[in-house]
């Protein structure tokens, strides 16, 4: 009687180990960060947040395949992937989803046709943010390197996408708080016509940001002021104060010099790859490669002290605090926390795929008066 009763209840115990484990495995698990002077319950689940609070989900590296995802893509990376988006969703309430580039696995090889059903697979992903404000940056994987960057692709890709030009670069404001994005991928080149267009951006931004901070006729008169660099970049003589400008999302990070520091956080959520291959394999779950640059690859020195004179990165609010200076960057599938020489801090979000993690993950950065806390989830 006893054997018959536990079979009888076999079925009943396997689906709700499976219940609960699916739970587990869709459900974000955030940790703060260092360098703020807020704690945990203020951000996550917390009813009293402030309605002026900005509060932003940064997801990279989705690496989606259209057409030529395979069953284990389909039926278990990309469902936990939409289940992980929506407990997230649920439970951190964010106002605003940011994506660092990498839509597309290999996005540069890809037909039009098969370009619309990455497309079309993103937007099943994305499910609940479609209705929030949504930004996305072009990745090396979805254009392509130097050699093949062509204008006119870039061009089709970034109409899919909203806010980008046809270089790929966007700026835009909400709840008083500043972005740019650049498309780092044509940084990297040399006489392309997406890197003179993406010059163009910046100093455009920075145009912007000198006359709302010194006044109109001033900053006209400034325009004209430039400083020669090698490689041919070029920059304003810039009187702005370090820190006035806006968040910076690029998809590369940028160049870190040896001198800077980087904070080491522990990983603190593992998850287990729900479609059962080792973890420890990139090759077990078909990964193809690294992209068209490796993963260690950066925005150039010389274009990365460009940035940081012409547009003085920090998180949109007008004060002088270091600790405010905040970019966004991806590509190395990695969480990293980097302060560079000038005090300014950059977050690399960590790619949100298990085809290159056993523990995908994100960002979520709350922006609150003239300060700013960042959460990590992986």
């Amino acid at each position: 009687m006893v054997a018959v009763a536990w079979r009888s209840l076999l079925p009943v115990i396997i689906i709700s180990t499976f219940i609960v484990y699916e739970e587990w495995v869709s459900f974000p698990s955030c940790k703060l960060l260092p360098n703020t002077t807020f704690n945990l319950d203020e951000h996550v689940g917390n009813d009293d947040d402030s309605p002026e609070d900005l509060k932003v989900m940064l997801v990279a590296n989705l690496l989606l395949r259209g057409t030529e995802a395979g069953f284990f893509d389909l039926y278990f990376r990309y469902y936990y992937m939409s289940k992980f988006f929506k407990k997230s969703f649920q439970s951190l309430n964010p106002d605003m989803l940011l994506v660092l580039g990498d839509v597309s696995a290999k996005g540069s090889e890809l037909s039009r046709s098969t370009w619309l059903s990455v497309l079309h697979q993103f937007n099943h992903i994305l499910g609940p943010f479609l209705d929030l404000p949504l930004h996305v940056i072009l990745g090396d994987r979805d254009v392509g390197e130097c050699s093949g960057l062509d204008a006119n692709s870039v061009n089709w890709i970034t109409s899919n996408f909203p806010g980008l030009d046809s270089s790929g670069c966007g700026a835009f404001e909400i709840s008083n708080i500043s972005f740019v994005s650049l498309n780092a991928v044509a940084l990297l080149c040399g006489n392309n016509k997406l890197l003179f267009d993406v010059e163009k951006v910046i100093e455009r931004e920075s145009v912007d940001l000198q006359m709302e901070i010194k006044g109109t006729d001033e900053a006209k008169n400034e325009s004209a002021m430039f400083r020669e660099l090698s490689y041919g970049f070029s920059w304003r003589e810039n009187a702005m104060t370090s820190g006035s400008g806006p968040v910076l999302l690029l998809h590369f990070p940028l160049y870190q010099s040896g001198n800077s520091y980087k904070r080491e956080v522990s990983t603190f959520k593992s998850t287990i790859d729900p479609s059962g291959h080792d973890p420890a394999s990139a090759e077990s779950r078909g990964f193809l490669g690294t992209g068209p640059y490796g993963l260690s690859q950066t925005v150039p020195p010389n274009a990365t002290e460009y940035i940081f004179h012409a547009l003085k990165p920090r998180y949109g609010y007008r004060n002088e605090s270091n600790d405010d200076r905040i970019i966004f960057s991806a590509h190395t599938h990695e969480f990293s926390d980097h302060t560079h020489l000038d005090g300014t801090r950059e977050v690399t979000v960590p790619a949100m795929s298990w085809t290159v993690r056993d523990d995908p993950g994100f960002i979520i950065a709350t922006f609150r008066g003239n300060r700013s806390t960042v959460l990590a989830s992986w």
